[in-house]
């Protein structure tokens, strides 16, 4: 499992227009972009779900869970694209959809266990995703 994250000052995800998920902080927030691999389990998603909620990133070195920053979790199947070889890259690193699907929900539900308010987008859905990235931070996250 891999999670892209930014730091944000807001951010939506809109499915046909409409829009499915969105953070507005009064200061920080989290956008986590989530992709799952064919070994990944809930309890790795347990544990990437705490690793973010409590990694310092936001302003003075503080977490998600020093200030209770919200998430808004995006699933990314295309963060496990293999570009070693040609110009199409391959995705037979990500876990099929029936697999990876309820494991970008179990890392949802694990930041809402750990005191997340989290919006999500909508999973599989050709998404539009709007931020307004703080600093910019973006961070990688794997185990």
């Amino acid at each position: 499992m891999r999670v892209l994250v930014q730091r944000v000052s807001s951010a939506s995800v809109s499915v046909d227009g409409q829009v499915v998920g969105a953070i507005r902080p009064q200061g920080q927030g989290l956008l986590a972009f989530v992709g799952v691999t064919h070994s990944d389990d809930v309890d790795k998603a347990r544990r990437l779900a705490e690793k973010l909620w409590n990694l310092r990133i936001l302003a003075d070195e503080r977490s998600a869970a020093d200030v209770n920053a919200p998430v808004l979790v995006v699933s990314q199947f295309t963060l496990y694209a293999d570009t070693a070889k040609g110009r199409r890259p391959s995705w037979n690193a990500a876990a099929p959809g029936v697999a990876a699907e309820p494991l970008v929900a179990a890392f949802a539900d694990a930041l809402r266990g750990l005191g997340a308010r989290v919006e999500t987008g909508v999973f599989g859905a050709n998404m539009h995703v709007e931020l307004i990235n703080d600093g910019p931070v973006t961070v990688f996250l794997e185990l």
